[in-house]
Order: structure tokens, then C-alpha cells, then sequence
């Protein structure tokens, strides 16, 4: 089940007849439900994974035209399919449990595997060439910025120090090399980081979110809503500013008369969060925030 999939729902204010982007298509679940409201509506499912494509394909849905892309494309290819304005758009930021679940993509630390950490297969860059060919003071910006580590600076010379006898591949050596840094029982926090930072790195993750929200508001229709959850506070907080001030600096910008220049307006003052029951059931709700926007 998807994360607060009534509360992406509510916020999409779903008409029967409209156009919907669902740009993380993943397990297929939002689309699932979005195509349940529809009638002659239509659905656009973009996801650049390919295990994404053959969920798309299981559901069977004519109404379900499913883009195998990078959701940073996606204004590229509504050209192609002839589609001006669009009702709805919705992002659910995180990493699927499918690919979670699925030990050989590397995104999880339950499983020993390779460590690859790309969404899209065609990509060069994974988690291994990264930990073995990155100059030790790209790891450290990488660690400091993507997930905020404190230690990041020892972290890269333990990381630098461990390649130069043995190349990293695998989630198990990483496992080794970066547990005796963290903090006795926050374990499992440091190494969630750790593997945030690599997989925002190896997919481009925050250049990809401000070229994609950078072209929502041209595509949506007077009314459209955009439906945005994020799992941490450098999405979020790229999310916020163009919610709120239409650019990715914060900064308001107001014409002469005192007016925000901003293409969308905020529906929510504050994210809306999981339900204490839902946290309770699926962890994953924990950290989401969901934010809301309407042109």
C-alpha cells in the first residue's frame, strides 16, 4: 500500500474526465487508485525502472499510457503525446518497496549485494564506482550534503583508506567499513544515511526533482494540482521554496504592487504527515511529508 495514498487522492481532487501525471509509477499502486476514479479521464505513468514497465504492463489499463523516463523528461514527452495541460500531477519521492525488496538492486542494508543503487539499468554510474574512484573530498561534500553526516570527513578517509587495499563492491563491506563510525545504537539511522547519500548521487536525485517541479507549473491546467511526498528534508525543502516563492533559492520575489511572483499557490500551510496509525503499520510513512500546490 502506498504511503497516505487517501490524503494524495483528497489533494488531486480527481475528475472523472481529466488528465493525471503519476511520475513515479514504481509498484503502480497511486496509479492503480487514480485510474479507479477515472471514467474517460486519462493517466500518464512515467518511471525510468524497468521493473516499473512490466508493472505497467500487468495492469492492462487503455486509459494507462505508461513512459519509460525519467520523470525530469516528462514535459518532453506530453509534447509527443499531444497533451497541452494536465489536472493533476503527483511525486511520491521515495524508493519503492519493490526495490527495496529486491536484493540485487542494492538499495537496501538486510541484503549482501552488489552495490549498484541505480533506478534506471542504462545508467553508468553506480554505489561501488563511486565509494572506489571518488577523490576523498567528493565523498565528504557528498556525505555532508545529501545526508547531513556529521563525521563525513572520516567516514571518506576510513572509506579511502579501506579501497586502497581492497576495491568496495558489496553491501556487506560497506556494512563493515561504516559501522564501527556510528553512534552505539543509531546504527541503522547511520547506515540508512550512508545509502541515502550514495543513491541521491548515483541517480542524480535533486537535480532530476528541480528540473521536473521547474516544469509542472507550464503543463497544469488553471485549477491542476501538484501532489508532492518526500521522504527527507533536502527534497522537502526544494519542494517548499518552489511551492511557495516559484524558485528553488526560498527567496520571494514580488512585482511592483506587492504581489508574490510565484506560478502555483500553496493549498497547505504546513506538510500533511501519516496518521499515528499508518506509521504503525508501514514505517516508511514515518518520515513523509506531503505537500500540495494548485495553479
Amino acid at each position: 500500500m502506498p504511503v497516505m495514498l487517501k490524503e494524495c487522492l483528497d489533494a488531486l481532487q480527481i475528475k472523472p474526465d481529466g488528465i493525471y501525471l503519476d511520475l513515479t509509477f514504481g509498484g503502480g499502486g497511486h496509479s492503480q487508485a487514480i485510474l479507479s476514479k477515472l471514467t474517460t479521464g486519462k493517466l500518464l505513468a512515467f518511471d525510468q525502472d524497468p521493473d516499473a514497465k512490466a508493472n505497467a504492463i500487468a495492469l492492462d489499463d487503455k486509459r494507462l499510457e505508461f513512459v519509460h523516463s525519467n520523470f525530469r523528461y516528462f514535459n518532453k514527452y506530453l509534447r509527443m503525446y499531444n497533451v497541452q495541460k494536465v489536472d493533476g500531477i503527483l511525486a511520491d519521492l521515495g524508493v519503492s518497496s519493490h526495490q527495496i525488496d529486491a536484493p540485487e538492486r542494492g538499495f537496501s542494508t538486510r541484503f549482501d549485494a552488489d552495490l549498484d543503487m541505480r533506478m534506471d539499468k542504462k545508467g553508468k554510474l553506480t554505489a561501488a564506482m563511486i565509494l572506489n574512484e571518488y577523490p576523498e573530498e567528493q565523498l565528504v561534500q557528498m556525505f555532508s550534503h545529501y545526508a547531513e553526516i556529521r563525521n563525513a570527513r572520516t567516514l571518506a578517509r576510513t572509506i579511502h583508506i579501506v579501497r586502497d587495499n581492497e576495491p568496495i563492491n558489496t553491501t556487506k563491506q560497506l556494512k563493515e567499513i561504516i559501522l564501527p563510525l556510528a553512534n552505539r545504537g543509531k546504527e541503522n539511522q547511520y547506515l540508512a544515511r550512508v545509502y541515502q547519500a550514495l543513491r541521491i548521487e548515483v541517480n542524480d536525485e535533486m537535480a532530476a526533482l528541480r528540473d521536473m517541479l521547474a516544469q509542472t507549473a507550464d503543463v497544469l491546467a488553471p485549477g491542476g494540482r501538484l501532489v508532492v511526498m518526500s521522504y527527507h528534508s533536502l527534497e522537502d525543502r526544494l519542494v517548499k521554496y518552489y511551492i511557495n516563492t516559484g524558485n528553488f533559492t526560498g527567496e520571494a520575489m514580488k512585482d511592483f504592487y506587492g504581489n508574490l511572483l510565484r506560478p502555483l499557490s500553496p493549498v497547505v500551510r504546513k506538510p500533511i504527515t501519516a496518521s499515528s496509525e499508518e506509521v504503525e503499520i508501514n514505517k516508511r510513512a514515518r518520515s513523509a511529508k506531503l505537500r500540495i500546490a494548485e495553479k
